[in-house]
């Protein structure tokens, strides 16, 4: 399981021309969004007890938080007051207790197996996904983000994250309601089965 995470994290970041597991196999490259759906898939064909749950976090994205992660010129782009984005992660069972997952980015210390991995994104509001995730992941950003722009995590690349949402004031994070969502070389086509 270790390895499988691994290597779902180890894929570049970076929005595939087909937003669906498809197209990430195929490019080999994903966002939160593609890379959870298919690491969901993955573990519960090749390990059901962990039971995972895609989860989106709706949160505000601070302006030093893109600063950090995407360089000034991102930064600069965004509202001096933030942005409300959408991200999705993973909560699965391991020994008995729920720990997150979140594969977004490549890097990091190696998971070990057991505890959570660190998400990438802010404190928000966490809303489990049902039958239909990129459905309730729309839904999500429809109600809370500006829609005329390219979500944060869904860009295809730091040039792009110049479109950023905008934060819609009328909308707040807190009306969503919460609920309880190694290498390279290692091929994320062997855990999908193509």
């Amino acid at each position: 399981m270790v390895d499988l995470v691994e290597a779902v994290r180890a894929l570049p970041y970076g929005r595939p021309s087909d937003r669906s597991v498809a197209g990430l196999l195929r490019e080999r490259r994903g966002t939160c969004s593609t890379k959870h759906l298919f690491l969901a898939q993955a573990l519960r064909e090749r390990f059901p007890h962990t039971r995972p749950q895609i989860v989106h976090r709706v949160y505000r994205a601070e302006r030093e938080q893109i600063r950090e992660r995407y360089g000034n010129e991102v930064a600069a782009a965004v509202p001096e007051d933030g942005l409300v984005d959408v991200h999705r992660y993973l909560r699965i069972q391991i020994g008995g207790r729920e720990i997150t997952l979140d594969v977004t980015f490549p890097g990091g210390e190696p998971w070990d197996g057991k505890s959570s991995l660190p998400l990438a994104c802010g404190a928000g509001e966490d809303v489990a996904a049902g039958e239909d995730p990129d459905s309730d992941k729309r839904a999500l950003e429809a109600r809370y983000c500006d829609a005329t722009v390219t979500p944060l995590c869904e860009s295809p690349s730091s040039r792009h994250l110049q479109l950023l949402r905008r934060h819609a004031p009328e909308r707040s994070p807190n009306d969503a309601g919460s609920s309880r969502e190694q290498s390279t070389a290692t091929s994320c086509r062997a855990y999908a089965g193509c």
